[in-house]
């Protein structure tokens, strides 16, 4: 399923460590590995498109896993 969202980059510290988008509702996407390093900085405040991999399990569980295509970051 493909969607945009916006939200804040957030550090989650389940299992390995993980990062997340988490939205201004609360719902929380966890990025998925491989995504650019310029979004992996906490507290940035981004808008992504991206697809929901309904195919992939990971340690965190800490909500859907988003593979991100792009972003830009909101001022």
């Amino acid at each position: 399923m493909s969607l945009t969202v916006e939200g804040t980059v957030e550090r989650k510290g389940m299992g390995p460590g993980a990062w997340a988008l988490v939205t201004e509702k609360g719902d929380s996407y966890e990025i998925h590995q491989g995504a650019p390093n310029d979004l992996l900085k906490a507290g940035q405040k981004v808008k992504v498109k991206g697809k929901v991999r309904e195919d992939v399990m990971t340690l965190a569980m800490i909500g859907p896993v988003l593979e991100v295509s792009s972003f830009e970051v909101m001022n």
